[in-house]
């Protein structure tokens, strides 16, 4: 059994390194496949989560160094930036290991694992799902691990090991805008974007990860209240926290009814806001 409680065995997750999606619960959970591997965007999608040993941590103990960002096993794992993936099942100490090459020479390195979602040589843009957290103690691919945990690191291109939150500093750490202006079609992307909003104005403190939920939305309820929204903040949406949506994208161009079904055109006016040059700093 692996960490997650499901039965993922080494020929498993062997064959899902090199073909595609390891399959858990009876769903793949390969996500981005043939996303554009855009050349910037690098951002840090952990922020929400506490740091259980730091870099100078690993380098006092004798490692190369790394952050340890504690999560529960299962917990998706977005890329810091665009790039083509490599998985290294079982990989000594760091267990099971996704490399992420980028565009510019450098390399991500998310360690300890409990499951890869894509195949080796996927393309995929900055917030794609390329892993699943793992970390238990003993847990296959959790390598050597004594509790859930992500291990992040980065690799230059003269293949020096370096401190991804040093790199992301000096970048600046910005996140890519989102389509959804021009397409209607809300994404990952659009609610990274969502969420360092919500970080920046409104108390948001989960992670940038582009996958909505409670926290997200009882942020996002909160920020409605500018808007006109009365109800609850339980995290829970309904027409009545939609209805205000819709009337910030009529500041930004939606022109249909506020009537909290949200389609197309008011998903385009939530995407201008959202894709305001403010709103790309992550850092």
């Amino acid at each position: 059994m692996d960490a997650t409680g499901n039965g993922v065995d080494r020929r498993t997750l062997l064959r899902g390194a090199a073909a595609g999606a390891v399959v858990l619960g009876g769903a793949a959970v390969g996500v981005g496949v043939g996303a554009p591997a855009h050349a910037s965007g690098f951002y840090n999608p952990f922020t929400g989560y506490p740091i259980s040993d730091g870099w100078q941590e690993h380098i006092d103990r004798g490692s190369l160094g790394g952050i340890d960002y504690v999560m529960s096993v299962g917990t998706r794992l977005p890329a810091c930036g665009s790039g083509t993936i490599q998985n290294i099942p079982y990989n000594g100490t760091g267990g099971h290991t996704v490399t992420i090459y980028h565009p510019n020479g450098y390399r991500t390195q998310y360690m300890h694992l409990s499951a890869f979602s894509l195949a080796n040589g996927t393309a995929v843009g900055a917030g794609a799902t390329v892993g699943l957290s793992g970390g238990a103690a003993g847990a296959p691919g959790s390598g050597s691990s004594t509790g859930p945990h992500v291990h992040w690191h980065m690799i230059n291109p003269s293949g020096v090991r370096i401190n991804p939150l040093t790199y992301l500093a000096g970048i600046g750490g910005t996140l890519p805008k989102t389509t959804t202006e021009s397409d209607g079609i809300p994404g990952p992307i659009m609610w990274q974007r969502a969420q360092n909003w919500l970080r920046m104005d409104h108390g948001y403190t989960g992670p940038i990860d582009g996958v909505p939920g409670v926290n997200t939305y009882a942020a996002l309820q909160r920020a409605m209240r500018g808007y006109g929204y009365t109800g609850p903040i339980d995290g829970v949406p309904g027409p009545n926290t939609w209805a205000a949506v819709q009337r910030l994208a009529a500041q930004w161009g939606y022109t249909g009814p506020i009537d909290g079904v949200m389609g197309p055109n008011s998903w385009r006016g939530f995407a201008r806001f959202v894709n305001q040059d403010r709103f790309d700093r992550t850092s």
